[in-house]
Order: C-alpha cells, then structure tokens, then sequence
C-alpha cells in the first residue's frame, strides 16, 4: 500500500469505528488510490503540444453537384436516389431533409426538392485532387473517407511562419469544409462540428482549456 493510501486506511481505534470489516474497506481505499494515481500519471504524459486538424467536408457530394451546375446552390437539392439519399444540401437539411431519408420522404418534406444521382467516380477524382492539397502541409495525411481527413500540423507550423498565397486561394476556391484544431485527433473531430458549415474551430494547446472544453461535452459527441 501506497504512502497515500496507508494515511487513508482504515484506524478501527476510532471511536465509532469498532466492528467494521477493516480488509474490505481498506481493499477499496487502495483500489480507488490506484485509480486516480494512475490518472495522475496518464495526465502528466498527455502530449498537448501536437496540432492536429480535423477536416469534414461541407456536404461534400451536394457540394461537388452544386460546383458542376451553379444553378443549383440556391435551391434544395440532394444527393442520391427515391429510395435513399446520400446528402443533402442547407437549403434542402431546413426542411428536414436529410442523408439516410428515403427520397419519397424527402420530396413530401420538400416538394422543389431537386435530386441528382450519385457519381462516385467524379466524388472520388475530387477527393483525390483536395488530398493533394491536404498533402502539401502533412506528407502522411490520414484519409478517412472521400470527404473527411486528419493532418497533423506540428511540423508544417515549425517549418512556414505563413502558407502560400497560391495554395490558401486554392483551399478557397474548391468546396467549403468545418474544420478543427486541436491537439488530438478526438478533440479535432468534435472542434470541427462546432461552426459548420464552413467555419473553424480551434482549441487551445493547453490542460485548462481542454478540461474546460470536455466537462460539459456529451458523450455522443466522443466518437
């Protein structure tokens, strides 16, 4: 037993102590004293000095559509199919239309509901042109679907006081996207929900304001 735990140990000399049973509750004390000392010890090695980004496409099929035919950006419009849709836009997700909805649905929610059948060959060479770029500032880029990436941003921030102004008007240019910083990868993929669409988020490389950011975060969001 620890020097903390033996000074919480059960002293059944105590008055009103007499009669308990001193190994269970001391086995107790003990086990939670391991607990929170290993908490202690995994807080210490926390590792908030990383800047890692967290990067979730704006409705990235919609997007894509909405880049190839400009008219369709101010009006409801869908990725997919009747029987399903993939994604929708803003204007279509204010009627409730959502990805997962079955297009049928959809059209009695949004009757000027427009949907355009999936191209995953054109999402794909999209992707692929938006990792490039994504490549420029982390070489090990970890893709996690089509629309949706983590970069660690440590050593690109080290290395460049400022980002060219030929690649941040290429960022720009291409489709919107929520972003997150933060110093781990959960923390980044919650921060990048937190200004969608097409805002950042970033959270400081600090204990306090990640404590501070986590306690009132429901578990939903951690996954």
């Amino acid at each position: 037993m620890g020097v903390a735990s033996s000074r919480m140990a059960l002293n059944d000399n105590k008055a009103g102590m007499e009669g308990l049973d001193r190994d269970r509750i001391n086995k107790i004390i003990m086990e939670t004293s391991k607990v929170e000392r290993m908490m202690h010890e995994l807080d210490m090695r926390r590792d908030l000095r990383r800047v890692i980004v967290h990067v979730d496409m704006d409705a990235f099929y919609a997007a894509v559509e909405m880049r190839d035919c400009p008219e369709l950006k101010d009006k409801p419009m869908a990725v997919g199919s009747m029987s399903m849709l993939s994604t929708s836009n803003y204007h279509a997700r204010k009627f409730g239309v959502r990805a997962g909805m079955p297009g049928f649905i959809a059209k009695k929610l949004c009757p000027n509901l427009v949907i355009v059948p999936t191209n995953f060959d054109k999402y794909r060479a999209v992707s692929t042109e938006i990792r490039e770029i994504f490549a420029e500032y982390d070489p090990h880029v970890q893709p996690m679907s089509l629309d949706e990436a983590y970069l660690d941003f440590t050593d690109h921030l080290e290395q460049r006081i400022s980002w060219p102004e030929s690649l941040r008007t290429h960022c720009l240019r291409t489709d919107t996207s929520g972003t997150g910083i933060a110093p781990n990868t959960m923390l980044a993929k919650v921060c990048s929900d937190k200004n969608k669409p097409n805002g950042q988020y970033r959270l400081p490389s600090n204990r306090e304001a990640v404590m501070d950011f986590i306690q009132n975060l429901p578990v939903h969001k951690v996954r």
